[in-house]
Protein backbone atom coordinates (compact mmCIF):
# COMPACT_ATOMS: atom_id res chain seq x y z
CA UNK A 1 0.00 0.00 0.00
CA UNK A 2 1.40 3.42 -1.23
CA UNK A 3 0.45 6.30 1.26
CA UNK A 4 -1.33 7.85 -1.03
CA UNK A 5 -3.73 4.25 -0.51
CA UNK A 6 -4.17 5.50 2.88
CA UNK A 7 -6.39 8.15 1.68
CA UNK A 8 -8.94 5.81 -0.09
CA UNK A 9 -12.18 4.91 0.77
CA UNK A 10 -12.84 2.42 -1.63
CA UNK A 11 -15.48 0.10 -0.26
CA UNK A 12 -16.21 1.89 2.84
CA UNK A 13 -19.68 2.77 3.43
CA UNK A 14 -20.76 6.57 5.15
CA UNK A 15 -23.43 8.47 6.73
CA UNK A 16 -23.40 12.36 6.43
CA UNK A 17 -26.02 14.49 8.38
CA UNK A 18 -26.80 17.57 6.73
CA UNK A 19 -25.60 16.63 3.39
CA UNK A 20 -28.12 18.69 1.44
CA UNK A 21 -25.33 21.74 1.36
CA UNK A 22 -21.84 23.70 2.05
CA UNK A 23 -19.39 21.54 4.11
CA UNK A 24 -21.65 18.21 4.50
CA UNK A 25 -22.13 18.45 0.52
CA UNK A 26 -18.51 19.04 -0.20
CA UNK A 27 -17.55 16.61 2.22
CA UNK A 28 -20.28 13.43 0.88
CA UNK A 29 -18.85 14.02 -2.66
CA UNK A 30 -15.34 14.49 -1.46
CA UNK A 31 -15.64 10.65 0.01
CA UNK A 32 -17.40 9.77 -2.97
CA UNK A 33 -14.49 10.60 -4.78
CA UNK A 34 -12.04 8.69 -2.63
CA UNK A 35 -14.68 5.81 -3.36
CA UNK A 36 -16.99 5.78 -0.86
CA UNK A 37 -20.74 4.89 -1.26
CA UNK A 38 -22.66 7.63 0.69
CA UNK A 39 -26.10 7.77 2.71
CA UNK A 40 -26.73 11.60 2.65
CA UNK A 41 -29.34 13.10 5.22
CA UNK A 42 -30.95 16.15 5.59
CA UNK A 43 -33.88 17.82 5.44
CA UNK A 44 -34.69 19.42 2.16
CA UNK A 45 -35.39 16.32 -0.66
CA UNK A 46 -34.38 18.72 -3.63
CA UNK A 47 -30.89 19.33 -2.06
CA UNK A 48 -30.04 15.49 -1.22
CA UNK A 49 -31.32 14.43 -4.61
CA UNK A 50 -29.15 17.52 -6.68
CA UNK A 51 -25.61 16.07 -4.42
CA UNK A 52 -27.22 12.20 -4.60
CA UNK A 53 -26.82 12.58 -8.58
CA UNK A 54 -23.16 13.98 -8.55
CA UNK A 55 -22.15 11.21 -6.80
CA UNK A 56 -23.61 8.65 -8.87
CA UNK A 57 -22.27 10.67 -11.50
CA UNK A 58 -19.03 9.36 -10.07
CA UNK A 59 -19.58 5.89 -10.23
CA UNK A 60 -20.79 5.57 -6.17
CA UNK A 61 -23.76 4.38 -4.38
CA UNK A 62 -25.97 7.35 -3.45
CA UNK A 63 -28.79 7.05 -0.60
CA UNK A 64 -30.86 9.92 -0.17
CA UNK A 65 -32.81 10.03 3.14
CA UNK A 66 -35.01 13.46 4.12
CA UNK A 67 -34.61 13.66 7.63
CA UNK A 68 -34.65 16.26 10.12
CA UNK A 69 -32.30 15.41 13.07
CA UNK A 70 -34.24 16.82 15.97
CA UNK A 71 -36.59 14.21 15.31
CA UNK A 72 -34.30 12.17 17.89
CA UNK A 73 -36.54 8.81 18.18
CA UNK A 74 -36.20 8.07 14.65
CA UNK A 75 -32.66 8.04 14.72
CA UNK A 76 -31.41 4.58 15.43
CA UNK A 77 -33.80 3.43 13.28
CA UNK A 78 -33.15 6.04 10.21
CA UNK A 79 -29.38 4.80 10.69
CA UNK A 80 -30.49 1.06 10.74
CA UNK A 81 -32.20 1.53 7.10
CA UNK A 82 -28.72 3.77 5.78
CA UNK A 83 -26.64 0.47 6.91
CA UNK A 84 -28.95 -1.71 5.00
CA UNK A 85 -28.93 0.38 1.89
CA UNK A 86 -25.67 0.86 1.47
CA UNK A 87 -24.61 -2.83 2.92
CA UNK A 88 -22.80 -1.54 6.32
CA UNK A 89 -21.62 1.70 7.44
CA UNK A 90 -17.90 2.32 8.24
CA UNK A 91 -17.94 6.15 8.22
CA UNK A 92 -19.94 8.60 9.81
CA UNK A 93 -20.18 12.41 9.76
CA UNK A 94 -22.18 14.72 12.39
CA UNK A 95 -22.60 18.06 10.76
CA UNK A 96 -26.15 19.04 11.42
CA UNK A 97 -25.91 21.83 14.00
CA UNK A 98 -25.96 25.74 14.16
CA UNK A 99 -27.47 28.54 15.90
CA UNK A 100 -27.82 32.44 15.33
CA UNK A 101 -25.39 34.56 17.48
CA UNK A 102 -27.30 36.30 20.52
CA UNK A 103 -26.71 38.77 23.25
CA UNK A 104 -26.09 36.69 26.50
CA UNK A 105 -29.41 38.18 27.80
CA UNK A 106 -31.18 37.91 24.34
CA UNK A 107 -30.91 33.94 24.73
CA UNK A 108 -33.59 31.98 26.05
CA UNK A 109 -33.65 29.28 28.25
CA UNK A 110 -35.56 27.33 25.50
CA UNK A 111 -32.89 28.30 22.71
CA UNK A 112 -29.71 27.49 24.90
CA UNK A 113 -31.05 24.37 25.49
CA UNK A 114 -32.02 23.44 21.61
CA UNK A 115 -27.91 24.89 20.44
CA UNK A 116 -27.26 22.00 23.05
CA UNK A 117 -29.72 19.39 21.26
CA UNK A 118 -29.06 19.94 17.73
CA UNK A 119 -25.34 20.27 18.12
CA UNK A 120 -24.19 17.96 20.32
CA UNK A 121 -27.33 15.44 21.52
CA UNK A 122 -28.07 14.58 17.73
CA UNK A 123 -24.03 13.82 17.18
CA UNK A 124 -24.12 11.55 20.26
CA UNK A 125 -27.31 9.51 19.35
CA UNK A 126 -26.37 9.09 15.80
CA UNK A 127 -23.27 7.97 16.82
CA UNK A 128 -24.46 5.77 19.31
CA UNK A 129 -26.82 4.04 16.92
CA UNK A 130 -24.20 3.47 14.31
CA UNK A 131 -22.13 1.78 16.91
CA UNK A 132 -23.40 -1.63 16.22
CA UNK A 133 -23.61 -0.90 12.42
CA UNK A 134 -19.93 -0.27 12.33
CA UNK A 135 -18.72 -2.91 14.91
CA UNK A 136 -20.60 -5.48 12.48
CA UNK A 137 -18.75 -3.91 9.61
CA UNK A 138 -15.48 -4.99 11.18
CA UNK A 139 -15.03 -1.38 12.74
CA UNK A 140 -15.35 2.47 11.94
CA UNK A 141 -14.59 6.48 12.07
CA UNK A 142 -16.85 9.25 13.08
CA UNK A 143 -15.83 12.67 12.57
CA UNK A 144 -17.72 15.56 14.05
CA UNK A 145 -17.69 18.90 12.47
CA UNK A 146 -17.03 21.38 15.32
CA UNK A 147 -16.08 25.04 15.30
CA UNK A 148 -13.60 27.60 16.19
CA UNK A 149 -16.19 29.32 18.38
CA UNK A 150 -15.85 26.39 20.79
CA UNK A 151 -12.16 27.11 21.03
CA UNK A 152 -11.99 30.86 21.28
CA UNK A 153 -14.74 32.65 23.29
CA UNK A 154 -16.58 35.24 21.67
CA UNK A 155 -20.00 37.79 23.02
CA UNK A 156 -22.73 36.47 21.46
CA UNK A 157 -21.68 32.81 20.85
CA UNK A 158 -22.95 31.28 24.82
CA UNK A 159 -25.18 29.17 23.35
CA UNK A 160 -23.24 27.94 19.89
CA UNK A 161 -20.31 27.96 21.14
CA UNK A 162 -20.57 26.13 24.38
CA UNK A 163 -22.56 23.48 22.30
CA UNK A 164 -19.86 23.51 20.20
CA UNK A 165 -17.24 23.28 22.97
CA UNK A 166 -19.54 20.58 24.27
CA UNK A 167 -19.24 18.15 21.15
CA UNK A 168 -15.57 19.06 21.05
CA UNK A 169 -15.03 17.15 24.74
CA UNK A 170 -17.88 14.75 23.56
CA UNK A 171 -15.49 13.21 20.87
CA UNK A 172 -12.73 12.80 23.06
CA UNK A 173 -14.78 10.68 25.59
CA UNK A 174 -16.70 8.90 22.52
CA UNK A 175 -12.74 8.01 21.13
CA UNK A 176 -12.01 6.43 24.50
CA UNK A 177 -15.73 4.50 24.93
CA UNK A 178 -14.68 2.93 21.34
CA UNK A 179 -11.48 2.62 21.07
CA UNK A 180 -9.55 0.06 19.29
CA UNK A 181 -12.28 -0.38 16.65
CA UNK A 182 -13.57 3.42 16.33
CA UNK A 183 -11.97 6.57 15.86
CA UNK A 184 -13.90 9.11 16.83
CA UNK A 185 -12.35 12.75 15.76
CA UNK A 186 -13.70 16.50 15.84
CA UNK A 187 -13.01 19.35 13.37
CA UNK A 188 -13.07 23.20 14.48
CA UNK A 189 -13.59 24.60 11.81
CA UNK A 190 -13.17 28.29 11.57
CA UNK A 191 -14.77 31.18 8.90
CA UNK A 192 -15.85 28.91 5.62
CA UNK A 193 -17.67 30.72 2.66
CA UNK A 194 -21.26 29.07 3.16
CA UNK A 195 -24.62 29.70 3.05
CA UNK A 196 -24.20 30.91 7.20
CA UNK A 197 -21.43 33.50 6.43
CA UNK A 198 -23.38 34.63 3.06
CA UNK A 199 -24.03 38.16 5.09
CA UNK A 200 -20.54 38.67 6.14
CA UNK A 201 -19.22 37.93 2.97
CA UNK A 202 -21.55 39.82 1.12
CA UNK A 203 -20.16 43.19 2.70
CA UNK A 204 -16.66 43.83 1.12
CA UNK A 205 -15.97 45.57 4.43
CA UNK A 206 -16.73 43.06 6.99
CA UNK A 207 -14.81 40.29 4.68
CA UNK A 208 -11.91 42.68 4.28
CA UNK A 209 -12.22 42.51 8.40
CA UNK A 210 -12.36 39.09 8.65
CA UNK A 211 -9.88 38.41 5.61
CA UNK A 212 -7.17 40.59 7.62
CA UNK A 213 -7.61 38.96 10.84
CA UNK A 214 -6.76 35.54 9.60
CA UNK A 215 -2.87 34.43 9.36
CA UNK A 216 -3.63 33.13 5.94
CA UNK A 217 -5.61 35.93 4.74
CA UNK A 218 -9.09 34.34 3.42
CA UNK A 219 -11.56 32.80 4.50
CA UNK A 220 -11.77 28.86 3.93
CA UNK A 221 -13.74 27.07 1.42
CA UNK A 222 -15.77 24.22 1.74
CA UNK A 223 -13.19 21.64 0.35
CA UNK A 224 -10.47 22.62 3.05
CA UNK A 225 -13.02 20.95 5.39
CA UNK A 226 -13.71 18.44 3.37
CA UNK A 227 -9.83 16.96 2.42
CA UNK A 228 -9.50 17.14 6.75
CA UNK A 229 -13.01 14.94 6.90
CA UNK A 230 -11.02 12.69 4.76
CA UNK A 231 -7.60 12.75 6.33
CA UNK A 232 -10.02 11.82 9.72
CA UNK A 233 -11.95 9.25 7.87
CA UNK A 234 -9.67 7.18 5.82
CA UNK A 235 -6.80 5.00 6.94
CA UNK A 236 -4.71 8.33 6.53
CA UNK A 237 -5.12 8.42 10.14
CA UNK A 238 -5.30 5.78 11.42
CA UNK A 239 -3.67 6.30 14.71
CA UNK A 240 -4.86 9.45 15.24
CA UNK A 241 -8.41 9.35 17.93
CA UNK A 242 -9.89 11.48 20.42
CA UNK A 243 -8.50 14.44 18.60
CA UNK A 244 -9.97 17.92 17.53
CA UNK A 245 -8.10 18.90 14.18
CA UNK A 246 -8.48 22.98 13.51
CA UNK A 247 -9.14 23.89 10.29
CA UNK A 248 -9.40 27.93 10.87
CA UNK A 249 -6.64 29.72 8.58
CA UNK A 250 -4.09 30.14 11.80
CA UNK A 251 -6.67 32.26 13.64
CA UNK A 252 -5.60 32.90 17.76
CA UNK A 253 -8.36 34.97 18.22
CA UNK A 254 -12.07 35.62 16.64
CA UNK A 255 -12.37 36.74 13.34
CA UNK A 256 -15.88 38.55 13.53
CA UNK A 257 -16.88 41.39 15.82
CA UNK A 258 -20.59 41.22 16.06
CA UNK A 259 -20.27 45.11 17.67
CA UNK A 260 -22.41 43.81 20.90
CA UNK A 261 -22.26 46.95 23.53
CA UNK A 262 -21.35 46.40 26.80
CA UNK A 263 -24.37 45.90 29.61
CA UNK A 264 -23.82 48.85 31.88
CA UNK A 265 -25.69 49.87 35.63
CA UNK A 266 -29.03 51.71 35.25
CA UNK A 267 -28.22 55.99 35.36
CA UNK A 268 -28.95 57.27 38.79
Amino acid sequence: MTLMDRFSLTGRKALVTGAGKGISRAIAIGFAEAGADIALLARTQSDIDSAAAEIEALGRKAVPIRFDVMDLDEIPKVVAGASEELGGLNVIVNNAGGSMPRALLDTSKRSFEKSFSFNVTTAFEFTKAGVPEMLASGGGAVVNISSGAGVMPDRGFAAYGTAKAALSYLSREMALDLAPHIRVNAIAVGAVATAALETVLTNDELRTAMEESTPLRRVGEVDDIAAAALYLASDASSFVSGRVLQVDGGVTNSTLDLGLPDYEPPSA
